[in-house]
């Protein structure tokens, strides 16, 4: 497949972020701002990074596999899923909907493609991604695994339990990002239960550490291009991403507020007006 351009991945990622609010707006339920605060990074990875089929198998052989930690920000997932061909786009009006597949949290018993556990339980994502990437290893299957988990996350104990796994395990064929936004269901994380200096922690627990402007899609794919040149070398890679929570509507960046808020009719309008672009709605 012919790889698309910076300019039309942005177009990619601007549809996206119309499929999040319409699914949440549709059933009045839902996270739409972490979605809209990661939508580049899934656009990159699912577009441009990462070697992976739409001819879905749960084992995953050869190729490349990911894994959402934190689950709630599934209308993203779902949408770049779809977008990429797992699943027809028209399913995405089904979002929480009774005998959807598209289930708030995401899940495997309904079969949705692209889905390999159940996440959304905040803290279990890492160790799964790890377990995963020791069993390439062990199948001498030299296909990367990817992460996703949210900063808020990272105030379960299970998480810093896999931080010290991973690297005495050199589990380097791990590529796991953090979604520093600053923002949890009930306010900032700073106000919560701060995190001090993430750098500092993650690179004293043993791992390659980048940064990166997870609202930037260039930066985005230059950083994940950079964490694939550096997987094979003995650590795991912890990228800490930079984003605005809601990003791309105005009024709903920056604030915990959207964390888990469906916007009225109003609302969606105003959202779709800031979010055009040429290609089409489900």
């Amino acid at each position: 497949m012919e790889q698309q351009s910076i300019e039309e991945l942005e177009h990619v990622a601007k549809q996206v972020r119309r499929d999040i609010v319409r699914m949440v707006h549709g059933c009045q339920s839902g996270h739409p701002g972490g979605s809209l605060g990661c939508t580049d990074y899934f656009v990159a990875l699912y577009f441009r990074i990462m070697n992976h089929s739409k001819d879905f198998n749960m084992n995953g052989e050869g190729e490349d596999l990911f894994f959402l930690s934190n689950g709630h920000i599934s209308p993203v997932w779902y949408s770049v899923l779809a977008r990429s061909g797992y699943f027809d786009v028209s399913e995405l009006k089904s979002f929480r909907k009774l005998d959807s597949r598209l289930q708030g949290h995401p899940t495997t018993h309904e079969g949705l493609p692209g889905v390999r556990i159940a996440s959304g339980s905040l803290g279990q994502g890492m160790s799964v991604a790890i377990g995963a990437a020791l069993t390439k290893k062990l199948n001498g299957d030299t296909g990367l695994v990817f992460s996703l988990h949210g900063d808020g996350e990272l105030q379960e104990g299970q998480i810093w339990e896999a931080a010290l796994f991973a690297p005495h395990n050199h589990v380097d064929n791990l590529i796991s990002t953090i979604d520093v936004n600053g923002q949890q269901i009930d306010g900032p994380t700073e106000k919560v239960l701060a995190l001090g200096n993430l750098r500092a922690k993650w690179e004293a627990f043993g791992w390659e550490v980048l940064e990166m402007n997870g609202n930037d899609l260039t930066d985005v794919i230059r950083v994940l291009e950079l964490a694939k040149a550096k997987a094979f070398k003995g650590k795991p890679i912890m990228i800490l991403m930079q984003t605005n929570m809601g990003h791309g509507v105005d009024f709903m960046m920056g604030s915990h507020k959207w964390h888990g808020v469906a916007p009225n009719d109003e609302q969606l309008q105003l959202a779709l007006d800031q979010l055009a672009c040429n290609l089409q709605d489900y």
